[in-house]
């Protein structure tokens, strides 16, 4: 495990889609290959991103948090963003291609 409390592994999205049957605005579902596993991601990134330009878009993921229903749907990690300058999420990304499930460190 990195010297975090939470394991942080990059991810190659395999699917996203809006979901907008949440309370909170531009939330997207997405699917989240590890390499060794995937997993599910509730994310509010439909400010700056467009969902269906992100499938083979490398992003960090912190597992080992649990897993949460949003509306329905098992978000089982959570997909890493910093604020835009408006506030809203941004993707936390590798600045080139590496092979997914590499854990932060």
């Amino acid at each position: 495990m990195s010297p975090l409390d939470t394991e942080v592994r990059v991810g190659t999205v395999e699917s996203a889609q809006p979901f907008p049957e949440t309370r909170k605005p531009e939330m997207v579902k997405l699917t989240v290959d590890l390499g060794d596993d995937t997993v599910q991601s509730a994310a509010q990134l439909g400010y700056h991103h467009d969902p269906d330009a992100l499938p083979g878009t490398q992003v960090l993921c912190a597992l080992g948090l649990g897993t949460v229903n949003i509306a329905g749907y098992e978000s089982e990690a959570l997909t890493l963003g910093v604020p835009g300058d408006d506030g809203n999420p941004v993707l936390v990304r590798p600045d080139g291609d590496v092979p997914p499930g590499g854990e932060l460190y």
